[in-house]
């Protein structure tokens, strides 16, 4: 154990408290930051050259032990920049739980993100994936964001389009991986929000429920229940929530599929693109709930990797290659790991 100033830096710490699959993996190096401040200084004053950040650990898979350093993110803190009678800007630290910014939001009546409830980890992670679901994707409701410069220690900020975002994707996971750690994410929300309801789930709800003048609330609300009653709680079922990206295929491809499998389901995209569930992909071929030794997909969601108890990285990976192998040889569609794996 030592100290740069103001910041403890721990050996050898077991990571499983920070990650959402439960995986016991060991950190080299480990310090938490609460400040920019903090984190400059400890980029200042540590030699590691391989640095990791972790926020709430939702989104990762540890297949063995992280030799660097790891840097968990905890930077808090919501405030409002700027204001119009239609908008706020909200800058929000790195470190707040996404779920409970979006909560915060719908308690002050602001709009944008309430199709994206319940998403586990943290605000600092949310650009980094471009994290989306029912019909909404982070970069609708993006401004800018701060980052500091692993190797100058220096504060940048990255305008949305330097961000370069995609399905599930930003510069940070390709171009700038390991190279900046994000502080704080600004978000434009608004004051007299337009409901999204364009994803079928939710009108089913709505339609169930005889709500024909939905509020954010109650989008939010549903999207709650929809996501509790496909996805087991972290807390008490180890996983990253969906493991692969849903693959998106040219229209050729997906008619081939179509011919075989008439009911395939496919979600039309730009440039004769269709996107077609993973989940439904890999329950096709036989996964779905299927368990080997502690590991196994999720009895309601095949798209789900759950660790029973005590697996490792390894065996969540073997798995995984597994379902790709059969995907792949079905369908002829190569399944793309959403979860980051270090």
């Amino acid at each position: 154990m030592n100290k740069s100033p103001d910041v403890l830096v721990q050996s050898n710490v077991d990571l499983k408290p920070y990650n959402t699959l439960h995986i016991s993996a060991r950190a080299g190096s480990f310090a938490s930051v609460e400040s920019k401040s903090e984190l400059r200084t400890l980029l200042q004053y540590t030699d590691e050259k391989k640095n990791l950040v972790l926020g709430g650990g939702s989104n990762i898979l540890f297949a063995g032990d992280f030799e660097g350093l790891v840097i968990h993110m905890a930077i808090t803190g919501r405030e409002v920049v700027k204001e119009t009678e239609e908008n706020v800007w909200l800058k929000i630290g790195a470190g707040e739980n996404w779920h409970e910014t979006v909560r915060y939001c719908i308690d002050q009546g602001w709009g944008g993100i309430e199709n994206l409830s319940l998403i586990p980890g943290t605000v600092g992670a949310a650009p980094i994936q471009n994290i989306g679901a029912y019909g909404v994707e982070l970069k609708e409701v993006f401004e800018w964001l701060e980052a500091v410069n692993i190797e100058t220690a220096e504060v940048e900020r990255f305008e949305a389009e330097d961000c370069q975002f995609g399905y599930r994707d930003s510069i940070f996971k390709n171009e700038f991986k390991g190279k900046y750690v994000i502080t704080d994410v600004v978000l434009k929300l608004s004051k007299q929000p337009e409901v999204n309801t364009t994803y079928g789930a939710i009108k089913s709800k709505l339609k169930e429920r005889a709500i024909d003048n939905p509020t954010i609330r109650d989008i939010s609300d549903i999207v709650i229940d929809i996501r509790n009653s496909k996805l087991p709680d972290p807390k008490t079922l180890g996983n990253a929530g969906s493991f692969f990206k849903n693959p998106v295929v040219n229209k050729e491809l997906y008619h081939r599929i179509k011919e075989s499998h008439p009911n395939v389901p496919g979600y039309p995209m730009e440039n004769r693109e269709v996107k077609v569930p993973a989940g439904w992909l890999i329950e096709q071929t036989g996964w779905k709930g299927k368990v080997v030794g502690n590991v196994g997909t999720f009895k309601q969601q095949a798209l789900v990797i759950v660790n029973l108890g005590g697996a490792t990285g390894q065996q969540i990976l073997n798995l995984a290659a597994k379902i790709r192998d059969s995907v792949k040889k079905e369908f002829g569609i190569k399944l793309v790991p959403e979860v980051n794996i270090v």
